[in-house]
């Protein structure tokens, strides 16, 4: 009997590939080339399941080139390179991987806090570029971050993550705001204070942000927000990148509006917006909140078994769109 056939879209750990192809007919690209739209429809035409990573875009027209398609199984918890809706009409589930993730990108969004506070970047390249010659009272002077206001704009389980670090770890005030407010035991266990967006703008000296990309969510931080936050703020993006305009950050930062910028997410990405590249107090990285060897290989593991649990026993483990099992039994 053969196997179902799937595509695995970007290199991932061989021993996922392995696990894999006890189940599938397998075709991968471990040679990690970078597929057009028009390449990766012909790749999935004859496919009935897709590993992803997040830069693969299943829309209406990639689905029209693949009529046997019946899951995509996305290795990231965020699913913007998903048009679910679009999916769901055409009976293709989408998974992604939640949970694996949470307190490894939780840890970085930390990093990225502390490291644009301080001021770490900027004091490297001038050290690096042989600038250092004396000491002085005012040099790389940033802000403090233990004692200070932590605003989370986006409270799920990856800012609940950042929100439990400042407030015990580091003796913040915490405050956020969400589209719904938590309850009462979870304000708790983060010591974190429900507030509107504009007294979290307006109050925050470390503003991190932690929701999830959307339509609705789409420059959810321009110049109008980044005028309404303190001289002295920085400001964190470790969600997805079209939350900040890119454009009025890179303004907002060389005008001072705020003090500091630390961004793992662009607009366009791979691509950063040029502007970016030429100010001094912003920290830039590579989208790699998640990249630890443990959690990674906890993603793509479970990407996998989304794809096992689907096409082989019925049960996928985290679907974005359930309807389409309902329509399907």
């Amino acid at each position: 009997m053969n196997k179902p056939r799937i595509l695995v879209a970007r290199s991932v750990f061989p021993e996922v590939i392995e696990k894999l192809q006890q189940f599938f007919d397998v075709e991968h690209n471990q040679a990690d080339e970078q597929w057009t739209k028009q390449q990766l429809g012909e790749k999935l035409h004859d496919k009935v399941g897709a590993f992803t990573t997040g830069g693969e875009r299943i829309d209406a027209q990639t689905l029209a080139a693949a009529p046997a398609l019946k899951i995509c199984a996305n290795m990231a918890v965020g699913y913007n390179n998903f048009d679910v809706p679009a999916m769901t009409q055409r009976g293709v589930l989408a998974t992604n991987t939640p949970d694996v993730l949470t307190e490894t990108t939780a840890d970085f969004g930390f990093a990225l806090l502390m490291a644009t506070a301080r001021r770490i970047s900027e004091s490297e390249h001038f050290l690096r570029a042989g600038k250092w010659g004396k000491w002085s009272y005012d040099m790389f002077a940033g802000s403090d971050v233990h004692g200070s206001t932590l605003g989370i704009l986006g409270m799920g389980r990856i800012g609940q993550g950042i929100a439990r670090r400042g407030a015990h770890g580091f003796g913040m005030n915490v405050i956020y705001h969400n589209r719904s407010r938590l309850s009462a035991e979870l304000e708790g266990e983060c010591k974190a204070r429900y507030v509107t967006k504009e007294e979290l703008l307006r109050t925050a000296d470390h503003l991190v942000l932690v929701l999830p990309y959307s339509a609705e969510s789409h420059h959810t931080i321009g110049a109008a927000e980044l005028s309404q936050m303190k001289p002295t703020a920085t400001l964190v993006n470790i969600a997805r990148g079209g939350i900040v305009d890119d454009a009025a950050l890179a303004k907002a930062l060389r005008d001072r509006t705020i003090a500091a910028a630390g961004l793992d997410v662009f607009e366009g990405e791979p691509k950063v917006h040029p502007d970016l590249l030429t100010v001094p107090n912003v920290v830039l990285t590579p989208h790699i909140a998640s990249a630890t060897v443990p959690t990674r290989l906890a993603m793509a593991q479970l990407a996998a078994d989304n794809l096992i649990g689907f096409l082989v026993h019925g049960k996928p483990l985290t679907p974005l769109n359930p309807d389409v099992l309902k329509a399907g039994a």
